[in-house]
Order: C-alpha cells, then sequence, then structure tokens
C-alpha cells in the first residue's frame, strides 16, 4: 500500500482522552461532512486509547467496551465508511497501552486480524510499556508483517516519540506515518519546542512514508484532554497550522469538531495551506532563522507544478520580522527571474520579488506565500 500525501483526518486523544463513546464517535464523523471537512480532505475518524475492556477473551482477542460501544466496533466502523470516511483505531507495542489497557507485544498478528476484521483502515501503534531488553525496531517491523497479512489495506501510523533515532528506521519496517516526538499540549511552547525538535529530521520524510509532528490543537480553546485555557489563541492555532503543512505532517485534528468555531473552520480548510501540505513530491523546506531577528524563521519550499512556498515565522514572545534575500534560496539577482507571490491568508500578491523581502511579524505569527517563477522585464 503507498499513500502519496500527508492522511488528515480527526483523533479523539487531545480532547476527549480517556472519555470516549460510540455518540461521540458517530457525532464527531457526521460533523466532518456537515462542516464540509470532509471535502477539504480530512477523512480519518480514529479512536485513540481507552476503547477495549481490560481483558482478553477466552480466544485471546481484544474486545470493545460494549458499555461504550453498544452496538460493537464493526457497526461503528460501518457506519463510518457509509459516510464515506476512513476508520482508525489505536494499539501499543508494549505490553499494555498508555492507560493500562491490553496492547499487542507479541500479540502482533491476532491483533492485527481483529483491527481488518473490524474494518480498520488506519492503526496508531503507541509505545507504552515496551520491555526495555527488546529492540523496538523488531516489534514495529512484526506489526508492520501483520497488518500486511491480513489483505487489508491499513495505513500504519507509528508512534514511538522518537525514541531510538526511529526516523532513521520506520520507513524500513513498513511504516506509512510515524511519531518522533513527544505529546503536544494546547501551549505555543509545545508547537515551537516540537517544530524546532524537526528541523534536523524532516529529510527522512517523503512519499509513503511521513513524519507525523503530532496531533492539531488547533481550535481547543482550552478545554479537552491535552487542553490549557488562555495560553493559545486564534495566531498561534495559524502559525501552528501552517507549520504542519510546511513540514509535511500528516493533519489530524484534535479539537471537539461538533463544536467547532467558523475562524478554526477557516483556518483548517484553507486551501493554499492544504496545498502546501499534500504536495506529492514532499520536499523538505529550506530553514534559515533570520540573522536580525531571534527566533524568527524563513522556510523555503520547493512545490510541484515550478511552484514555491515561502513562509516567515516568529517563535518569539515578542514582535519581529522575517526577512530574506532571494541569493539565499537560490535566486540570483541576476539570474532574470524573480518570483510573483500570493499570501496564502490574504490573497494579496506581490508581482515580483527577485532582490530582498521582509515580513513584520507579530509574536507567535506568521505569513506564508505561494510563489511561482517569473521573467524580469
Amino acid at each position: 500500500m503507498i499513500i502519496n500525501k500527508p492522511p488528515m483526518g480527526w483523533n479523539s486523544w487531545n480532547t476527549f482522552g480517556t472519555e470516549i463513546n460510540e455518540a461521540v464517535i458517530r457525532e464527531t464523523a457526521e460533523a466532518l461532512i456537515s462542516t464540509g471537512l470532509k471535502d477539504a480532505g480530512y477523512e480519518y475518524v480514529v479512536i485513540d486509547d481507552c476503547w477495549s475492556m481490560r481483558e482478553r477473551d477466552e480466544n485471546g482477542r481484544i474486545v470493545e467496551n460494549r458499555e461504550l460501544f453498544p452496538n460493537g466496533i464493526k457497526a461503528l466502523s460501518d457506519y463510518i465508511h457509509s459516510l464515506g470516511l476512513k476508520f482508525g483505531m489505536y494499539s501499543c507495542a508494549g505490553y499494555y497501552t498508555c492507560a493500562g489497557y491490553p496492547a499487542s507485544y507479541d500479540r502482533e498478528f491476532i491483533d492485527a486480524e481483529t483491527f481488518a476484521d473490524f474494518g480498520v483502515d488506519l492503526l496508531k501503534y503507541d509505545f507504552c510499556c515496551f520491555p526495555e531488553n527488546s529492540n523496538p525496531l523488531y516489534y514495529y517491523n512484526r506489526m508492520g508483517m501483520a497488518l500486511r497479512a491480513t489483505g487489508r489495506d491499513i495505513i500504519f501510523s507509528a508512534c514511538n516519540w522518537g525514541l531510538f533515532e526511529s526516523h532513521k528506521w520506520m520507513r524500513s519496517v513498513g511504516a506509512h506515518i510515524y511519531r518522533s516526538t513527544g505529546d503536544i499540549g494546547e501551549r505555543f511552547s509545545s508547537v515551537r519546542d516540537i517544530s524546532m525538535s524537526q528541523f534536523d529530521k524532516l529529510q527522512y520524510s517523503a512519499p509513503g512514508c511521513y513524519n507525523d509532528v503530532d496531533m492539531l490543537i488547533c481550535g481547543m480553546d482550552g478545554v479537552g484532554n491535552v487542553g490549557h485555557p488562555g495560553l493559545c489563541g486564534d495566531t498561534e492555532y495559524k502559525t501552528h497550522f501552517a507549520l504542519w503543512c510546511m513540514m509535511g505532517s500528516p493533519l489530524m485534528m484534535g479539537s471537539d469538531i461538533r463544536r467547532i468555531r467558523p475562524e478554526t473552520l477557516e483556518l483548517l480548510k484553507n486551501p493554499g495551506l492544504l496545498r502546501i501540505n499534500a504536495d506529492p513530491e514532499c520536499r523538505t523546506p529550506i530553514i534559515i532563522e533570520s540573522p536580525r531577528s531571534p527566533m524568527v524563521y524563513t522556510m523555503f519550499k520547493h512545490l510541484s507544478n515550478n511552484q514555491v512556498a515561502l513562509g516567515f515565522f516568529n517563535y518569539a514572545d515578542k514582535p519581529g520580522f522575517g526577512d530574506i534575500c532571494p541569493h539565499n534560496i537560490g535566486l540570483s539577482i541576476n539570474s532574470g527571474f524573480g518570483l510573483k507571490l500570493t499570501d496564502v491568508f490574504t490573497g494579496e500578491t506581490i508581482e515580483f520579488m527577485n532582490d530582498y523581502i521582509k515580513a513584520p511579524l507579530a509574536p507567535h505569527d506568521c505569513k506564508v506565500f505561494i510563489g511561482e517563477y517569473v521573467e524580469k522585464n
């Protein structure tokens, strides 16, 4: 199975944590339709931890908690599929999941078969309670093999938080997306630290296997399992989402879609940012820190169809500015070419740039452009 763009969808953990049930998942799936998010490309509905019973059944299989999912996981999966969406679930490479439920260590093949029987299209595979004397490469590879042995196309979403230099071997073990960061929280410091931790790892991401920079916190508004009231607003969400798109990360929303604000919805459906994220070439951005404005970074990214993306990101807690001389991104002033730049947020256009561009930025703010090459008149 080959995937040609980072997956997009929703995961239950950031908002609901342990408080999940059938109604929440069904209502969220329906909200993806009614909000137009499905039409924008968000298609996976993923149940995270805490969906099962505490013990396996007499046949050694993980079974759903029927108090939470009275109609069973298969019926829920069928309903999600009937909406034209895809269904995802959660397990873990250790003995137990992070919340203490049965996990898949040494049970990979029977669990993969169970997930396939449920109609799962994506498996998030975590790393809690993993034996210290075992090699994670072999056990992630075993689940990669087990998923393929089912005969069903299932995206393998590996999540071991970047331990054991996993970015170097996740493609080899069959992962389609891989988490190489710790858990995100609804704080700009978390967005900043996670994204900066990946600056030297993004080059391992490519079509078929994508670096997952963790789930989106856009629109959590201080509510939920990882919510922090007052620490993020629309500016922080804007920069967070733009960074994830520039880095080509999977886009898994974590807010309560049933109560999403129009401002958040507009951001998550921004066509320019989604075009950058889903670019089939999945190029790594060139990242340059401003020499005159500390903690402001320029990202330049080659896109397909001879286009480029150019972004300025202020990681600082005070105003700054992004700036770039085109020769720093390969465009000589004597080349006879420049860039026509269109702001992905405002639609405003800079008709020709081949000398210098400067973008004032509020704290935690960003500016992002899609550009095309134009000849100098």
